[in-house]
């Protein structure tokens, strides 16, 4: 009976000690499990701010590039398909640096109290907020450059708006004045003469009583206008001719053609004209 007691109590004691064997493997096993999670957890949110610092850094990359297509636009002049695409350019420019801000302002609210708070991840936000902070009083610059350089374009057209009206106005008042010298030139050169027989003359009043253009009740129609200038002999179409207005002699012959009528011929013009504008032929 003694050595069942002592067999019984042993192997009460040996299940004992196995029974708590395993429990303290169980609890190191449920240990290691919460800490792989905890690391899991950590490096996946790790994982995740690196992706948002990388697409930060992609968005400074094309704020450069975007800031050099404008520096070359501004510098190939200035077509209004070349402001369109600067305009464009600026856009995107302010966009993408928005977008920049949001998500570094994300990072730092996401950092406060994370476990992944530390100086490195710190020193990296602060770098890209400080880059955010450069680049944004560039973009600034650049718009306030652009916005001078529109400024200065713009009143530059206004001068060659205003340069080329006072040329129109100019050119407006030259031709004008051209047509008055025109005019005045064309009647300081412009006479008139009638050939008809007296009965002719007599009917429209250019002949009253022996006197050629008495008064100024005369057919003014029935004469023809010429230019002294150019037209320096009258065909006649008689053989029977007599000037009776006054005209000096010596600047004017009176010759026959080849039919024996006669042709005015007019061989000093300012002279002939000087007594008088008006010429009346009688012929028969």
């Amino acid at each position: 009976m003694k050595k069942l007691l002592f067999l019984a109590v042993c192997a009460a004691s040996l299940l004992t000690a196995c029974d708590g064997k395993s429990g303290a493997i169980a609890d190191v096993q449920r240990s290691r499990d919460s800490l792989m999670a905890v690391l899991s957890q950590r490096d996946a949110e790790l994982d995740e701010i690196m992706e948002t610092v990388n697409e930060i850094n992609r968005g400074f990359q094309q704020i450069n590039e975007a800031q050099g297509r404008v520096t070359t636009q501004v510098a190939n002049g200035e077509g209004e398909n070349m402001r369109g695409q600067i305009r464009e350019n600026i856009q995107f420019i302010q966009t993408t640096l928005q977008q920049n801000k949001e998500q570094i302002a994300k990072l730092k609210e996401r950092l406060k109290g994370s476990a992944l708070e530390g100086t490195k991840l710190k020193e990296t936000i602060d770098q890209l907020t400080a880059q955010m902070e450069e680049k944004t009083q560039q973009i600034e610059q650049l718009q306030a450059e652009l916005a001078a350089k529109d400024a200065t374009i713009a009143e530059q057209g206004e001068q060659i708006t205003a340069l080329s009206s006072n040329v129109n106005e100019l050119a407006a008042k030259n031709e004008e004045k051209a047509k008055q010298v025109a005019a005045q030139d064309k009647q300081l050169n412009t006479a008139w003469f009638v050939f008809g027989t007296k009965s002719e003359l007599k009917e429209q009043n250019i002949l009253n009583k022996k006197e050629v253009l008495k008064d100024g009740n005369f057919n003014k129609n029935y004469f023809t206008e010429i230019d002294i200038r150019t037209q320096k002999e009258i065909k006649l179409y008689s053989k029977s001719a007599q000037l009776l207005t006054n005209h000096p002699s010596g600047s004017y012959t009176l010759e026959k053609d080849s039919k024996g009528q006669y042709v005015l011929k007019i061989n000093n013009p300012n002279t002939f004209w000087s007594v008088s504008r008006y010429l009346v032929i009688q012929v028969k």
